[in-house]
């Protein structure tokens, strides 16, 4: 185009003025239709052939930009321009550089070396630096480019370096001024050139001073404030691009379709912010000589389309953009013509998709998009040709394209275009099926999945019901073959007992769930009972005993050490030891490992241990056996059944029954034995609030009761409360005093005191109840909730401050005969409702009494089917207003107890006898060398060959520094202290080891040959203990102290009896002297 400006081509001022003589011509035809308005003039004819003529400029118009953009354009070479002329040349286009123009449609039939090449010359071609570009141009399409001369560089002058100050003195601030804050200092001419930064800062002029500029440099005015209800219009700031796109011409209406309006064309641009360039000198003069009032802005002719954002690209730049409006192609504009001849070997699959976007942005109703031409060719080249591109590709060929996509995904943009009414009618109708048939499958779903959950319920209560009739069934056979196997036993039992035969001890607690989750330690309590080995001193016993702890080497070392020692007891020679591991066997189930912490009990341990099982299947293969449980529990029998041997003992249903304390109440009552005053089957609040009141009134000389729960054990669930603090109590005396005890058994007299009770007991519990173990129960509401939910009774404590507790161990065996195998005196730790220990044989009731009580309560548990070892507790006291002894029963448990199992092991290292009838333990007397008689005929005095002794006994001990030490060096210090056993005087102190691993418990276990030297003994080697294994500052946890205090009591009340005895019997002496005299 430079080359036909500087040319200076007519065809293009004859075409501008051809269509300047047309509009002129048109003017004057409307002129003189206007000035003869009076005659009929036909000019009808004259507009057709004027129409007629702008059509053929228009199509000849086009002819010749088309050729002149098929033309390739050449900048002049400097030699050229120097030979220019100004007279305008003739313009020819060049054919071959027409027919050059797009070399590339033969380069698809070239080899594929000359195509590496043909590719080399297009980059060669695109790079303007290369130095071969200039001349592959000149021989490729005959284009001189010109020559461009480096200037050369020439090399910077270096300055001179100043040296010294290139600043002048400045002047200070005087020191009068610079101490008076008051004072202006005075600011010369020339110091004031020097900028009012250098003054503040040198302080000539002070930091707070108001410094202004004479005159301002910015004018105040007032703003004006429009008002609310007045719109801000903003006029359109940004053209278009310069490739004039987006322009459409719109002529009036008295102007023809296809007339040209030069004038109006320039005004609309520059309304547009379009500058057109400037018109020749023909358009010039013409429109001089035809010019018209200015055309008023008329928006009914002239409607509003949206304008683009301006864009930088030149008409014929590389990226080729282009503008649609409205989602419509102008084929007529520059920018699609040039794009369209850049591209005319593609263009097929471009207005494909060009189109595709066209139909797109009608469909969203976007009013303005710029398309980048070279993404848009890309896209077609890259696409298929049957499968048009997502809307996400076609939209990233516009240079808007953030607007664009954000506009589409706006709520409802879709509805606002082309078939949005069509389109929002299918959203309704899909969105509404959509809905129904989303409804109808949730339906479906939940009824689905009712059934489902129906079936399953279904299944699992069929399986459970099957599951429970299973168990049922496997339950009942084993009770029936339970049955079965003991009316064996009874009828071979004189048999089995006097033959070889081996007995299981299965030490298990078969308590309910929640009272084992509830017990700390559960397998070590079940360990308390390793005296059960001391079994095999009698000859004919073989002993299994199923360990619920598995014991290291050592332990088992030890106890194989201390039951060879039994024929040494009898000899009194070490040599003698004997092995006894063929005696016994420790077994531990291997289930223990799978079940940690689920505090099974034993018996349900060794019932899922197969391994376990078929060993001892193998032990008593051939031989009489029988299984001596603990708290007997319904996988007793499953064990029992799979090893197919019988149990010593009762129904684990009986068992569970007659061993509460609600059971023990029955038992009692049918033996007819002295029991404390109280109720049992209390399972309420209103219930255990009259009872008590009623008990208190009728007992008004008891001033502690009891709580005692069913199914605790050890006295755990047990609480007791004083009554003498109770308001009312002091009131009660009184009248019980002035009705006197015959009136005061009567109702009416006891109806005042009863309501005054009941309505201070529920408090009064509250604030004065006192637990017996605090771990457990931390506090009254606890432990009343557990107590009203389990049941349990209320009894009195014995109105006297020396109480004994007694425990006496009863065995019933399969043929009928009941016998008393331990009696022992309690041993307590803190409180007198928790025993830690006993001394046996007992020694503080008539063997006489104590033995008709006891063989009463066996007599009434036998009636009830209870076979097996039992255990009974009994109180003893002084009556305080008779002075006579009373034996109450107070407990029953059906199970064998920790005396028992520590007094076989008594009975192993004394080879003594328990007498229970006598309440004797009958030592044989060591053996002792017989010195010769001093005296001829004098003979030696016969030593006596049974002697009696005492032993104290505990398997309670606890101390938590104990797990420091390991039983090597507790045995070795023990040993630097004296404590051990003698073997030939069958006295000293033995222990029992249950666990190896948290080693925080033993038991203890001190024989002698009296009651007051074995509780000294026992005293003193806590003490020592205590002391070895502690330190100041860590003394842990442990009941050494309380265990010690009670002993020291027990000396104390032994040593007072010894000295009433002591009296009672010199007084007796003395009165059978004076009667003699």
């Amino acid at each position: 185009m430079a080359d036909i400006i500087r040319k200076k081509d007519d065809l293009g001022n004859i075409i501008i003025k051809v269509q300047e003589d047309l509009c002129h011509l048109k003017e004057n035809i409307s002129r003189i239709t206007i000035e003869r308005s009076g005659e009929v003039i036909d000019i009808q004819a004259l507009e057709t052939a004027i129409q007629r003529t702008e059509n053929g400029l228009r199509k000849h118009a086009e002819e010749y930009l088309n050729t002149v953009n098929n033309q390739i354009l050449t900048l002049p070479s400097i030699d050229e321009n120097a030979g220019r002329t100004d007279q305008p040349g003739k313009w020819k286009p060049k054919s071959e550089a027409v027919c050059d123009r797009w070399p590339l449609v033969a380069a698809a039939h070239l080899s594929p070396g000359e195509q590496h090449k043909h590719a080399t010359n297009m980059k060669i071609m695109y790079d303007a630096s290369n130095p071969s570009n200039r001349a592959l141009l000149n021989e490729k399409y005959g284009v001189q480019m010109p020559r461009l001369n480096r200037r050369k560089e020439e090399p910077a002058q270096l300055q001179k370096i100043s040296r010294g100050p290139t600043v002048g003195n400045l002047s200070v601030v005087p020191a009068a001024f610079r101490n008076n804050p008051y004072l202006v200092p005075p600011v010369p001419e020339n110091e004031g050139k020097k900028g009012m930064a250098s003054l503040l800062e040198r302080g000539l002029v002070p930091s707070a001073a108001h410094i202004s500029i004479v005159p301002p440099p910015v004018r105040l005015r007032a703003m004006p404030l429009h008002s609310r209800d007045e719109k801000h219009a903003t006029a359109p700031t940004g053209g278009i691009s310069g490739n004039l796109a987006g322009v459409h011409l719109y002529l009036s209406s008295s102007a023809e379709p296809n007339s040209i309006d030069p004038i109006l064309i320039s005004t609309r641009l520059a309304q547009k912010g379009i500058h057109a360039p400037p018109p020749s000198v023909v358009s010039k003069k013409s429109a001089s000589k035809h010019r018209r009032p200015p055309i008023q802005p008329n928006t009914e002719l002239v409607p509003y389309n949206p304008q683009p954002p301006p864009v930088t690209p030149s008409l014929h730049g590389p990226d080729y953009c282009f503008t649609l409006c409205d989602g419509l192609i102008d084929y007529r504009a520059p920018d699609l013509l040039a794009f369209k001849q850049h591209y005319c070997l593609s263009w097929g699959g471009i207005l494909s998709l060009l189109e595709s976007l066209t139909e797109l942005l009608k469909e969203y109703a976007v009013p303005v998009a710029i398309v980048h031409g070279q993404r848009l060719a890309e896209l077609a080249m890259g696409s298929e040709l049957d499968i048009p591109p997502a809307p996400e590709y076609l939209v990233s060929v516009l240079e808007n394209y953030v607007d664009v996509w954000e506009l589409m995904h706006r709520p409802g943009q879709r509805y606002k275009g082309v078939g949005g009414v069509g389109m929002a009618a299918v959203t309704i109708q899909s969105s509404w099926r959509r809905h129904r048939v989303r409804a109808a499958y949730l339906e479906y779903r939940r009824q689905k999945w009712a059934a489902g959950a129906i079936a399953i319920s279904w299944l699992l209560h069929a399986q459970m019901v099957r599951m429970k009739k299973a168990l049922k069934g496997s339950h009942q056979r084993h009770l029936e073959n339970f049955r079965s196997r003991a009316k064996h036993l009874a009828a071979n039992w004189n048999h089995i007992r006097t033959s070889r035969r081996t007995i299981i001890h299965i030490p298990s607690l078969g308590y309910s769930q929640p009272l084992r989750f509830s017990v700390n330690d559960l397998d070590i309590q079940q360990n308390l009972q390793m005296g059960r080995l001391c079994d095999i001193q009698d000859p004919s016993v073989d002993v299994i005993y199923v360990c619920p702890v598995k014991q290291s080497v050592e332990v088992q070392q030890y106890y194989s050490r201390l039951l060879g020692l039994h024929k040494v007891v009898d000899s009194g020679l070490l040599e003698d030891a004997a092995d006894m591991q063929d005696r016994f066997k420790i077994l531990t189930p291997e289930a223990m490992e799978s079940f940690q912490t689920h505090n099974m009990c034993l018996s349900t341990l060794l019932k899922y241990s197969p391994q376990t099982i078929k060993r001892i299947k193998n032990l008593i293969k051939g031989k009489h056996a029988y299984v001596v449980g603990g708290v007997l529990h319904k996988d007793d029998l499953a064990v029992a059944d799979l090893l197919n041997v019988p149990i010593l003992g009762s129904e684990p249903e009986v068992a569970h029954l007659y061993s509460t304390k609600s059971g023990n109440k029955r038992i009692f009552a049918s033996a007819g034995v002295p029991t404390p005053p109280g109720e049992y089957d209390i399972y309420n609040l209103q219930q255990m609030h009259e009872v008590v009141s009623q008990l208190i009134i009728d007992n008004l000389n008891i001033r502690r009761w009891l709580l005692k729960m069913d199914s605790e054990f050890g006295g755990r669930g047990t609480a007791h409360f004083d009554v003498s603090h109770m308001k009312c109590y002091s009131w009660m005396l009184k009248e019980y005093r002035r009705y006197g005890p015959e009136e005061w058994r009567k109702k009416w007299a006891q109806e005042p005191a009863l309501l005054k009770i009941l309505e201070e007991l529920p408090e009064y519990l509250s604030q004065h109840g006192k637990l017996v173990n605090k771990k457990r129960f931390p506090s009254w509401k606890k432990f009343l909730e557990t107590f009203l939910s389990q049941g349990g009774v209320v009894e009195a404590c014995p109105p006297s401050e020396s109480i004994t507790n007694l425990t006496v161990d009863m065995l019933i065996e399969p043929n009928g005969e009941m016998s008393m195998v331990s009696c022992g005196d309690q041993i307590h730790a803190g409180t007198p409702l928790e025993c830690c220990g006993t001394s046996v044989p007992q020694s503080s009731v008539d063997p006489d009494i104590l033995h008709s009580t006891c063989m009463r309560i066996t007599a009434a548990c036998k009636s009830r089917g209870v076979m097996g070892y039992l255990s009974i507790d009994l109180v003893t006291f002084i009556h305080p207003h008779t002075l006579e002894q009373q034996v109450w029963a107070t407990d029953l448990d059906l199970c064998y107890s920790d005396q028992l199992s520590m007094t076989q092991l008594m009975l192993l290292m004394t080879r003594g006898r328990l007498d229970c009838r006598s309440s004797q333990l009958e030592v044989p007397a060591p053996a002792r060398d017989v010195k010769q008689p001093r005296r001829l005929g004098e003979e030696a005095a016969t030593p006596p060959t049974v002697t009696s002794h005492y032993a104290v006994m505990s398997t309670q001990l606890r101390h938590t520094n104990l797990a420091r030490v390991h039983y090597s060096v507790f045995f070795q210090m023990c040993k630097a202290q004296g404590v051990g056993f003698d073997i030939k005087e069958r006295q000293g102190t033995l222990f029992i080891l249950h666990d190896s691993h948290k080693r925080q418990s033993l038991g203890m276990i001190t024989i002698g040959e009296d009651l007051q030297g074995a509780l000294m003994t026992f005293a003193r080697n806590l003490s020592i203990i205590h002391q070895e294994i502690s330190a100041p500052n860590m003394q842990g946890e442990t009941n050494f102290k309380g265990i010690i205090n009670d002993i020291e009591g027990i000396l104390g009340v032994t040593i007072e009896n010894q000295a009433r005895s002591a009296e009672e019997g010199l007084h007796e002496f003395t009165k059978k002297k004076k009667k003699i005299v």
